[in-house]
């Protein structure tokens, strides 16, 4: 019998419940829920479905003691948490688009458990769930791996931006920009959009140019790796905006730069690295050398201390024994 059940969406989320299972020491499978989720995991057992958008039918057909989620569109159209425990763990721990009211007002009511990244997201949780919902702070088990992780310094800069709806043109804004400000230098850069922008929407033209142009660059590589953890340990500097790779990226300690380019006129990227409307080389060439100004490190401290991501390397170890504790 499968005790603990992972819900998967889309493949990149793998990531977060990869993270957390090797901490289970219950049988445990994942479900798709969408078709593309199929066989994305090769770390843990999937349960293969005919149609993976029935996601009541075949959440009651495991009939499992426990089920795990981690993103927060549709919620509404399913009903499996009126039977079984739901502990819902945040896909990463964006900080300046709104997904911590998002996530209260769509998912708090529905479930057992609420693990937040970190005590920033726990005061807003606790705030909103009703009373006989657990809200525990785990921590970002996607970057356990991060934690005193040494500086490659190689010369290599990861660009990992969020997505084009969601961005409001952060990536079509900068994407260009990025490639031919690292083009033909002595710098690598690993150019890596969001899942989203390599298979749909508006951002997809933008990857396809920027696709054929680095094929043309000996120094610049399109990221296909599924999860970024690997590409964030190979690479001395990210260049994002207000992606929640940054949560995952401050785990190392290394030099930020934000883009601030972007064309919502409601948002504003959060200052923690270092922020520019563009990119240039320069900028590059003194964070590798110097790493961050000292006004922007002591910055950085403060939204630490503010978010309250423990990184200690534990977070999937604390994030599976909350799903253990909500077993029925």
């Amino acid at each position: 019998m499968v005790a603990v059940l992972y819900a998967i969406e889309r493949p990149f989320m793998r990531k977060t419940f990869e993270s957390i299972d090797r901490h289970v020491n219950v049988e445990s499978a994942f479900v798709p829920v969408r078709a593309d989720a199929r066989g994305c995991s090769d770390r843990i057992t999937e349960i293969e479905v005919r149609d993976p958008g029935a996601v009541d039918e075949n959440v009651r057909a495991i009939d499992p003691a426990v089920v795990v989620y981690n993103h927060r569109f549709g919620i509404e159209r399913f009903s499996f948490y009126e039977e079984y425990p739901l502990v819902h763990l945040r896909h990463g721990a964006s900080i300046g688009r709104g997904e911590i009211s998002v996530t209260t007002e769509t998912m708090l009511e529905r479930v057992a458990a609420a693990l937040a990244p970190g005590e920033r997201w726990a005061r807003a949780y606790r705030a909103a769930a009703p009373p006989d919902v657990t809200v525990a702070v785990v921590g970002l088990p996607e970057a356990d791996a991060l934690v005193d992780a040494p500086p490659p310094r190689e010369r290599r800069v990861l660009y990992a931006p969020t997505n084009y709806m969601v961005g409001r043109g952060a990536y079509a804004n900068t994407a260009r920009s990025v490639v031919e400000c690292v083009a033909d230098t002595e710098y690598e850069l690993l150019f890596r959009p969001h899942p989203t922008d390599r298979r749909e929407g508006p951002g997809l033209a933008v990857t396809r140019e920027c696709r054929a142009r680095i094929a043309e660059l000996p120094n610049v590589i399109f990221d296909e790796t599924v999860t970024p953890t690997e590409s964030m340990q190979r690479s001395d500097i990210l260049v994002s905006d207000y992606s929640g790779s940054i949560a995952e990226w401050l785990h190392t300690g290394r030099p930020l730069v934000q883009l601030t380019d972007i064309d919502a006129p409601d948002r504003a990227v959060p200052e923690i690295g270092v922020t520019t409307d563009a990119i240039d080389l320069a900028l590059v060439d003194d964070l590798y050398r110097n790493g961050e100004p000292e006004p922007v490190a002591r910055r950085r401290q403060s939204w630490l201390e503010d978010l309250g991501i423990p990184m200690d390397g534990r977070a999937g170890e604390r994030a599976a024994s909350e799903v253990l504790r909500c077993m029925a």
